[in-house]
């Protein structure tokens, strides 16, 4: 048994946000039917790299999923996709607002057909505002929304995060709305309409730099691996690469200092407190990389452990996949695929003891579940084989 065994989702969604949306109520049991355009279906499914001519990045997104092939701007597409709306409990799409209703599928229209229907709509800056109709990608928005601003090292050029934070982000409140949204319904009898903005949520993401700002009125900025109350707490470089370090509390603070031989720093004025210390980080930090300079960083990480001060390594993906923590909690899987055969993927962080997350396929081939689907719509092979002939479907072999 699966948390969301028995909930049916529609997803129209191209690359990142709606995708991802559509995956994490997929792992949780959701049968997440992806409707695609018969032309090409997903823009992802392009994205390098590729195993055996299907594209990683969409295969991983898109498991645990159906893929139904069906063309939109076909009157008769749009009868099929109605009908798959009356045994739907919620729709995730990421279009341009306006889309939908362009092709007569807008929320209105749906909710009539379908007043249970819960319809998310994830979109770069929200269905109302001035910026509703602007092109945004996460990198677009990343810059709107103040956080590259805070990204980074002083005085260096503006860095993104690492990756895409508006479009995950998004994604996830979007999958947290449509879970309260469903719960909701069992009190009301009726869905609603989800309204969620990649820009809202990647400002969303920095509570606590908004809350100092309206606090105190001071711009924050970046400050590379430093926090912003606390020090040390950054990125030390070592002999070999860097190690993380927080050792902010008295008890961790007195310990570090013991334990890379800087004692004389406890009586320092500029570091005597943590608002010192932090006040003067960039000094506090060069005196600690003259210590761990002299050793690698698995020495560190090893001496401060047996201390109880935090510490990590700083770690490259490859390292951090073959991490035996991450092999003892089985974190990599391998999934089934029609084409690529057996397929690596990082699984779910959320582990639940009595209904847990499903990992059953990687992103189904374009079509793939096509007619499986139909079929249950009551659609006989000839009326499939026809809905192919004439280009409103395309099932996969």
């Amino acid at each position: 048994m699966h948390p969301l065994d028995g909930i049916r989702v529609l997803e129209l969604a191209n690359y990142m946000a709606g995708p991802y949306c559509g995956m994490l109520l997929a792992d949780m049991g959701a049968e997440v039917i992806k409707v695609e355009n018969p032309q090409g279906g997903d823009f992802s499914r392009l994205s390098a790299p590729q195993i055996a001519g299907e594209s990683a990045g969409f295969m991983a997104l898109n498991r645990n999923k159906q893929s139904v092939s069906l063309n939109l701007k076909n009157e008769r597409g749009r009868d099929i996709f109605k009908d798959l709306v009356r045994t739907a409990d919620a729709l995730v799409e990421n279009f341009r607002p306006g889309t939908m209703a362009d092709l007569g599928l807008d929320y209105p229209v749906l909710a009539a057909i379908n007043p249970r229907l819960v319809y998310s709509a994830a979109t770069g800056y929200g269905q109302s505002g001035p910026y509703r109709q602007r092109a945004a990608l996460d990198l677009i928005v990343q810059g709107m929304s103040g956080l590259m601003s805070i990204t980074g090292e002083p005085g260096r050029p503006p860095v993104k995060v690492g990756v895409p934070a508006a479009d995950l982000s998004a994604a996830l409140f979007g999958a947290y709305a449509i879970l309260a949204a469903l719960f909701a319904r069992e009190r009301t009898g009726r869905g609603q309409f989800i309204d969620v903005s990649l820009l809202e949520s990647a400002l969303a993401l920095q509570v606590w730099e908004t809350s100092g700002y309206f606090a105190n009125g001071q711009v924050p900025e970046p400050l590379g691996s430093a926090h912003r109350v606390n020090a040390p707490y950054q990125a030390f470089r070592t002999a070999d690469g860097y190690v993380t370090i927080g050792a902010t509390s008295p008890a961790n603070w007195k310990a570090f200092c013991a334990a890379l031989g800087l004692q004389a720093l406890e009586t320092d004025q500029r570091f005597a407190t943590v608002p010192a210390r932090r006040r003067h980080y960039r000094e506090l930090a060069q005196q600690i990389e003259a210590v761990t300079t002299t050793q690698p960083s698995e020495h560190w990480y090893r001496l401060l452990e047996q201390v109880g001060v935090p510490c990590g390594v700083l770690n490259r993906l490859d390292q951090i996949l073959a991490d035996e923590h991450i092999q003892a909690r089985g974190f990599v899987v391998t999934l089934p695929h029609g084409k690529a055969g057996a397929v690596r993927a990082t699984g779910s962080p959320v582990r639940l003891s009595e209904t847990p997350v499903r990992l059953d396929h990687a992103g189904p081939l374009l079509g793939e579940h096509t007619r499986e689907v139909l079929s249950t719509l009551g659609l006989t092979d000839t009326q499939l084989d026809e809905l192919d002939r004439t280009g409103v479907t395309a099932s996969a072999a």
